[in-house]
């Protein structure tokens, strides 16, 4: 089946949002009229409003103001999110961020919107988009060149009729896998609390301060980056499950440098991520590191084992620990006080062995439950991209209907 197209600016009416230096936020007021952002067609809400404008600016901005069944769309970083916009929302304009798009009376909102989230769009989109690190989608002058399906009004609620069908059991999978993959993540760490917060005979709680032999944490500041340097400088963010993770963006120093900055590691030192994302663990194997501050480093005794104490780390008992005791509002801190306090469960040094064996036997089958739901998400998606890309190839025949629901 074939349908007639047309340009995309033939069937809608497009308005960029301002320029930046339109509404910066000294004008913002606590209430008044809403500005809308990307976060609105990210996440298709519209109650939650963080900036509002006064009537003077309001109306001086009209032309930017959102009426039911407009589109939005996002067109910076994370690009071509979509939203139509409901009735009742406050009344309010859009921001640079934002593109409006409001079609003709021969096109359904819906159906343009299914459109422009199917891969043929988004791929369009995402050619004609500029930018190297932050993506910034192409001018309205291009995006008006884009031919749009345009179908008769009963085949436009036809199309949309199925893929609201479809659409609803996708969601309906996807909302039992999520529940089942967080079920599963639940389950281990309940697990991890439930082993460390027995007590049985020759257990004690000691400080790590007490079973250690150094404890410390990187470098506050920052190094001299060399480019061609064979050392990396890594961070809590570099460590992962146990090891130390080297990414493309990890910044490289001089053998100079790692001499001004190294730290006395060994085959007993365990990495703690205490800064922003707290908890995290690695061991050190010899890399050729140097340590920043978001990490901490401690060198255990002979009679402790290594991934005993990294699951201590990762199990609920240190978490909520940590939290609770550290400092920082917006980007969570625990300093090294806090650290060399913490009372970790210690089992008898044989009985670690034990735990170590089973908790790594638990932790296998726990990713690969995370693996199987991961996937099956990832199917699920693409299952939606796949049944767009037929309804808007004209494959959704009436005779097909009931094969995609």
């Amino acid at each position: 089946m074939t349908w007639e197209t047309k340009r995309f600016g033939d069937v809608c009416e497009f308005v960029r949002g301002p320029f930046g230096g339109a509404l910066k936020k000294n004008i913002f007021k606590e209430d008044g009229y809403a500005v809308y952002e990307q976060q609105h067609a990210i996440y298709n809400q519209f109650d939650s409003v963080r900036y509002f404008v006064d009537e003077d600016k309001f109306s001086e901005m009209g032309r930017f103001e959102l009426f039911p069944n407009d589109l939005i769309m996002s067109c910076s970083g994370t690009m071509g999110k979509i939203a139509i916009v409901p009735s009742g929302i406050k009344q309010g304009i859009i921001n640079q961020a934002l593109l409006k798009l409001t079609p003709n009376k021969n096109l359904s909102p819906q159906f343009l919107k299914l459109w422009m989230e199917s891969r043929n769009f988004q791929e369009q989109i995402e050619s004609l988009s500029q930018g190297a690190a932050i993506k910034n989608m192409a001018s309205v002058k291009i995006l008006k060149e884009i031919m749009v399906p345009t179908p008769s009004e009963e085949e436009q609620k036809r199309i949309v009729a199925i893929l609201d069908r479809a659409f609803v059991d996708i969601e309906q999978a996807r909302a039992k896998t999520e529940q089942n993959l967080k079920n599963a993540r639940e389950l281990f760490e309940s697990y991890l609390q439930q082993v460390f917060s027995q007590s049985g005979e020759g257990w004690v709680e000691a400080p790590i301060s007490d079973i250690t032999t150094k404890l410390g944490d990187g470098l506050h500041g920052t190094p001299k980056y060399d480019p061609e340097g064979e050392y990396f400088f890594i961070n809590g963010n570099n460590l992962d499950d146990g090891k130390i993770t080297i990414k493309e963006k990890t910044k490289r120093v001089s053998r100079e440098e790692y001499n001004k900055y190294k730290k006395p590691l060994n085959d007993r030192t365990v990495f703690v991520s205490i800064n922003g994302t707290l908890g995290n663990v690695a061991f050190y194997n010899n890399e050729k590191v140097i340590l920043g501050k978001s990490a901490c480093y401690f060198n255990l005794e002979e009679n402790v084992n290594k991934e005993y104490i990294k699951f201590v780390i990762e199990s609920p008992l240190f978490q909520k620990y940590a939290l609770r005791e550290a400092t920082g509002a917006t980007i969570k801190n625990v300093s090294l006080k806090t650290m060399r306090s913490f009372l970790a469960p210690l089992a008898p040094q044989k009985q670690q062995e034990e735990i170590v064996r089973a908790l790594k036997s638990l932790k296998q089958q726990y990713f690969h439950l995370e693996w199987i739901y991961i996937k099956k998400l990832d199917s699920l998606d693409e299952l939606k991209k796949s049944i767009l890309q037929k309804a808007f190839s004209g494959e959704l025949t009436k005779e097909k209907e009931g094969a995609v629901v």
